[in-house]
């Protein structure tokens, strides 16, 4: 299993410049938290669409939550994971399962083997990187 990845910029550019479906993962109406500010910023700034994902599936920013990818109705372009590390090769596995276009681990969110899994599949990978850093493109 590889250990190394390395985010493309061509894959960044076109997550970032071509409008989708973002599912985030962990977003939640707690301002305290980074989730919501970047989930306005992908809807505001950049035209995606956002769907809320948490356990408690909490509507926020006026959509509809859900407790997981799986429950989703239509296509996922993107699963943007606010998530703890130790738990993002599970949301990654769902990802591959729903048949998401790509991931997009935050800013300190790192799974080597879950990118690896998630590039195997035939899913765009982005890590350990922030959309609102990454934009306008490095």
């Amino acid at each position: 299993m590889k250990n190394s990845h390395v985010n493309d910029p061509q894959a960044i550019r076109r997550l970032l410049s071509t409008p989708g479906r973002w599912a985030v993962v962990g977003l939640t109406n707690n301002p305290s938290r980074v989730a919501p500010s970047i989930a306005r910023f992908l809807r505001d700034e950049l035209s995606m669409q956002i769907i809320p994902v948490s356990l408690d599936a909490q509507n926020v920013m006026g959509e509809q939550g859900y407790a997981r990818l799986a429950d989703i109705p239509g296509p996922i372009d993107v699963v943007d994971c606010f998530v703890n590390s130790s738990k993002v090769g599970g949301i990654v596995d769902q990802a591959i399962n729903v048949g998401a276009k790509a991931v997009w681990m935050q800013l300190g969110v790192i799974d080597h083997e879950a990118a690896q899994r998630a590039k195997d599949a035939g899913l765009d990978v982005v890590m350990n990187t922030c959309p609102k850093i990454e934009y306008p493109f490095r």
